[in-house]
């Protein structure tokens, strides 16, 4: 019974493409199964419009991964973006009347009063992430059992989403015959897959770009200090194109892919390139540079949006392992080195680390967060059967 292997299953649901990741817990290591992916369909601007739409592509991508792992899928973890996220520090205040040394139940009590806050209608607490803890007014402490002291404060960061676009997303994945073993906010999911603990140790921040929004998480150590939602996307990107240029989106889109790039300079913006003819107009040529100059635009508003939020967190020159890209916006040519220009600080792609056989094929930013989802999922595994423990790919969740 202690080396019975353990599934491991995580479900991205973005607005472009939901994937599915399908791993095995064995021992000490998590081992890569199978994955599947469906272009998604039933979302309009990073919400959901369409939840019976949603629920296929879910069953779409799980058979794929399904096929390629030769297992069935009975639960997953199911990562949870948006527009509708928020994240703010909260403070949780536990006086224990007379002096005496800290127990884990009261650092789990004085988190759960941190966590009772006051939501507005319509919010859903999604995640509690415990930062730091006072001892009689003195700050800074990570682990204070055994600590004597009559007071004890707890501060964490929450993140909260909207009811209806989160029952939404769990139910259309329980439709699709998937039972949600746990929601998580997706950059944090990336994280797990691509930071490892040292990284978060010495600061570093997530951005996990998609469609329709851009997640980011900054880490200082241990503690998780910003989590926020911005409503600039890949399809922004593409939009642009098609607008300024212009092309219908699927065009647009292709030549984003194609020939884009977010920076001038990093390709030959001479060139001319065809943009195909529509509706019976002849095909028309372009230069390059035209094209990069819309990517390059709208690249420097969303680090400029970034930069902000990592501001707000006083984290701007903290940031000591710099910014780790996902996500599928950030595959377009010269996001890293825009990043790295409008931040300020060495940037990357963030790619899945820590799992056993990851296909070269999906070693991609796209699939970042699904792998990561499915390394929560193998956590939870073994959390219930009292079997996590310190080290093998464990030191990769750092939890």
């Amino acid at each position: 019974m202690a080396n019975k292997p353990y599934p491991a299953i995580g479900i991205d649901a973005g607005s472009a493409w939901t994937r599915c990741v399908i791993c095995t817990v064995e021992g000490d290591r998590l081992r890569f199964l199978g994955a599947g992916a469906a272009e998604s369909r039933g979302w309009n601007k990073g919400r959901v419009s369409d939840q019976e739409a949603i629920s296929e592509c879910v069953r779409a991508a799980v058979q794929e991964a399904e096929r390629m792992a030769k297992t069935p899928v009975e639960s997953a973890v199911v990562g949870v973006g948006g527009i509708t996220i928020q994240g703010d520090n909260t403070r949780g205040v536990y006086e224990f009347g007379h002096p005496r040394e800290i127990q884990d139940g009261d650092l789990g009590y004085a988190v759960e009063l941190a966590s009772r806050v006051q939501l507005q209608d319509g919010r859903l607490l999604l995640q509690v992430l415990p930062q730091d803890f006072t001892v009689d007014g003195r700050s800074g402490f990570r682990n204070p059992r055994g600590t004597v002291c009559s007071r004890l404060e707890a501060n964490v960061h929450v993140v909260t989403v909207s009811v209806h676009d989160h029952q939404a997303v769990v139910s259309a994945v329980q439709q699709a015959h998937v039972a949600v073993e746990e929601t998580v906010f997706e950059p944090i999911a990336a994280a797990y897959a691509c930071v490892l603990p040292e990284d978060r140790a010495r600061g570093v921040a997530v951005a996990d770009i998609g469609a329709h929004s851009t997640e980011i998480v900054a880490y200082d150590g241990e503690a998780l200090v910003l989590a926020a939602s911005l409503p600039i996307g890949g399809d922004h990107f593409t939009s642009d194109v098609a607008q300024c240029l212009p092309a219908g989106y699927d065009d647009a889109r292709r030549l984003k892919e194609e020939y884009g790039c977010a920076i001038l300079g990093l390709t030959s913006d001479s060139v001319l390139i065809e943009i195909p003819g529509h509706e019976g107009r002849p095909p028309r040529e372009t230069s390059r540079r035209k094209l990069n100059m819309i990517l390059q635009a709208r690249a420097e508003e969303l680090f400029y949006y970034i930069r902000g939020e990592i501001a707000r967190a006083g984290m701007e020159q903290a940031l000591l392992e710099g910014v780790v890209l996902t996500g599928g916006g950030a595959v377009l040519n010269g996001m890293c080195d825009m990043a790295e220009k409008e931040l300020n600080c060495a940037t990357r792609n963030g790619l899945p680390v820590g799992i056993a056989n990851w296909p070269e094929e999906i070693n991609d930013p796209a699939w970042t967060t699904a792998a990561g989802l499915a390394m929560w999922s193998g956590r939870l595994k073994l959390r219930r059967v009292g079997r996590a423990k310190k080290g093998g790919f464990w030191r990769f969740l750092g939890r």
